[in-house]
C-alpha cells in the first residue's frame, strides 16, 4: 500500500485541506503527522495561551481523525530529522504540507526537502491566493494595498464548489509510535474562543447566517469594541482550523445575497479584511527583512526612548488613558483584542511613548491567541508608519479621542477597568479631569485608585514627530 505523510502544521482541519487532499490523491494511506519543533516551542515569540490553544486543537483534530478510522501521530524533534526517519520507517512515497511564508518556515522546509528520501510537496491553503498569484504586470510584488486588492479581486471569486470536502473515511494507520502532547496551561474559563474546527465552522456560520447575519452590519459595528460585531475568526485562521478559502467563499456568498447596498458594502468590507491578511503574507514572502526591521529601512534609525517603566505600564494597562488600558487588560485576560483597540494601543506605544514598535510586536506575539508573524508584523508597521502601505508617520491617534469616538458610552472601558465603573460618563475617557469631589464620590482618586496619564499627548506628539523627521533626514 502506497503511503504518504500529511505534515500537519497550520492546517488543523479536514475541510478544504489542500495538503491532505494531495496526499490522498498520491497514496492509498496517509499518515497525519505533527512535529513538536523545539525551535518554535522555545521561540521568544511563543505564548503559553496560544500553545494551549494549539495543543487542544491538535487533540480535537486527533478525535476527528479517529472518527474516520485514522489518528494523529506526534513526534518531537527537528523536522529535518523526524520526517526523514518516519519516511524510511513507513517507506513513504512523499510528504505533503501547506506552504508557509515566514523566513524560518522557508529555511526549515528547504532543510527538510534536502534531507528527505522522498519528495516534499508544498500546497496552497494558508492564504486565499498565494503570494505569487497576485503580482504586477511586470512580475514585481505589490507594496501598496489598494492596487494589490484590485488585482486580487480580478481573480475569479471563490465559491463553495472550489472547496475540498472533508474525507468521510481514512485508511487505518499501521502501528506507529506517537509522542504525547506536553501539558499546557489550561485556557481561561473567561475565554470565549474555544479551539477546534467545529467551533470555527460554528462561528463562521453564525457570522454569515445569523438572524440577521452580523456580516451585514460589519462595516458599522467593526470599530466598536464594546459591541460583538466582528467574526472573531482570527485564531482559527491562524491555526488553519478554518480554511481562508472557505471564509472568502462565505464573504462572496454574503455579498451576492445582501438585501440592500449597505449590507452588501458590509460584507465586502469583511472580504477586504481577508485580502489584507493575504497582502501581509505576500509582503513577508517577498520582503522577509520586515520580520526583523522596518520595511522602509530609514526608520530603523529612529532614536527611540524605550522607557522600561512606560512599557511596563502599557503592558499592564496602567497608562492613565482608559481606552488604551481597557484594551491592554482585555488582551491580558483573554488573549484577544478588538482590532480598533489594537490600532489605538499600537499608536500609543510608538507615537506617545516613543517605544520601538518591535517591543509591542513581540508582546502581542507572546499574548495573542491569533499571534501570527505576517499579520502582526504588518499591523504594527502600519501603525508605526514604518512599513509598506503604512499610515503616514504624522498620523498619530489621540488616545482620548479614540475612546470618545469608538466607545462613546464607556461600556468597553467599564467592562475592563473596574476602577472606573462608577465614574460619570462625561469623565469616563478623561478621568483626570474630574473635580476632587467627583473622584471621591466615584471612589476613584486619580493617582491612587487609577493612574494619572503617564505622558501628555500633545507634548508626546511633538516629540515623536521630531524623532521621525530626524530619521528621515530632517525634512
Amino acid at each position: 500500500m502506497r503511503t504518504a505523510i500529511w505534515w500537519v502544521r497550520r492546517d488543523l482541519r479536514l475541510t478544504d485541506n489542500q495538503a491532505l487532499h494531495a496526499a490522498l490523491v498520491a497514496a492509498e494511506r496517509v499518515i497525519p503527522l505533527f512535529v513538536l519543533d523545539p525551535v518554535l516551542l522555545r521561540s521568544r515569540n511563543v505564548g503559553e495561551r496560544r500553545v494551549a490553544f494549539l495543543f487542544e486543537g491538535l487533540r480535537l483534530l486527533d478525535a476527528d481523525l479517529r472518527t474516520r478510522g485514522a489518528r494523529l501521530i506526534v513526534r518531537h524533534g527537528a523536522p529535518a530529522h523526524v520526517l526523514p526517519a518516519l519516511c524510511r520507517e513507513i517507506d513513504a512515497v512523499g510528504v505533503y504540507a501547506e506552504r508557509d511564508y515566514s523566513p524560518y518556515a522557508t529555511a526549515r522546509d528547504r532543510a527538510v526537502a534536502a534531507a528527505l528520501p522522498a519528495p516534499l510537496t508544498l500546497t496552497g491553503g494558508l492564504t486565499i491566493r498565494t503570494p505569487d498569484a497576485t503580482r504586477k504586470d511586470d512580475g514585481a510584488p505589490y507594496t501598496v494595498f489598494t492596487p494589490y486588492s484590485r488585482r486580487w479581486r480580478a481573480h475569479a471569486p471563490i465559491t463553495p464548489r472550489d472547496l475540498l470536502p472533508a474525507p468521510p473515511t481514512l485508511p487505518p494507520l499501521p502501528d506507529l509510535a506517537s509522542d504525547l502532547l506536553p501539558d499546557a496551561p489550561v485556557l481561561a474559563p473567561s475565554l470565549a474562543l474555544r479551539p477546534g474546527e467545529a467551533e470555527a465552522q460554528a462561528r463562521l456560520a453564525a457570522f454569515v447566517q445569523g438572524e440577521p447575519p452580523p456580516i451585514f452590519q460589519y462595516a458599522e459595528q467593526r470599530n466598536l469594541p464594546a459591541v460583538d460585531g466582528t467574526a472573531m475568526l482570527s485564531p482559527y485562521l491562524r491555526f488553519g482550523m478554518l480554511s481562508p478559502r472557505q471564509a472568502a467563499a462565505a464573504a462572496y456568498a454574503a455579498i451576492d445575497a445582501a438585501p440592500d447596498p449597505a449590507a452588501r458594502a458590509s460584507a465586502d468590507t469583511w472580504l477586504t479584511e481577508l485580502i489584507w491578511r493575504d497582502f501581509y503574507f505576500a509582503i513577508l514572502h517577498h520582503f522577509p527583512h520586515v520580520a526583523r526591521g522596518s520595511f522602509h529601512r530609514a526608520y530603523d534609525a529612529i532614536a527611540w526612548s524605550n522607557d522600561a517603566d512606560h512599557f511596563a505600564a502599557w503592558c499592564a494597562g496602567q497608562t492613565g488613558y482608559p481606552f488604551i488600558d481597557a484594551a491592554m487588560r482585555q488582551l491580558a485576560e483573554t488573549g484577544w483584542m478588538h482590532n480598533r483597540a489594537r490600532m489605538a494601543v499600537a499608536s500609543f506605544l510608538v507615537k506617545d511613548l516613543l517605544i520601538d514598535w518591535r517591543w509591542g510586536e513581540r508582546w502581542f506575539m507572546q499574548m495573542l491567541l491569533d499571534g501570527d508573524l505576517a499579520a502582526n508584523n504588518g499591523g504594527w508597521q502600519w501603525a508605526a508608519g514604518v512599513g509598506t502601505d503604512a499610515a503616514p508617520y504624522f498620523r498619530i491617534f489621540n488616545p482620548t479621542a479614540q475612546g470618545q469616538k469608538f466607545d462613546p458610552t464607556g461600556a468597553y472601558v467599564r467592562r475592563w477597568i473596574p476602577e472606573l465603573r462608577t465614574v460619570p460618563a462625561r469623565f469616563i475617557h478623561e478621568p483626570w479631569r474630574m473635580p476632587r469631589s467627583d473622584q471621591l464620590r466615584a471612589g476613584c482618586v486619580i493617582g491612587q485608585v487609577y493612574p494619572a496619564p503617564i505622558v501628555d499627548h500633545a507634548v508626546a506628539r511633538e516629540r515623536v514627530l521630531a524623532a521621525y523627521k530626524r530619521a528621515r533626514g530632517g525634512e
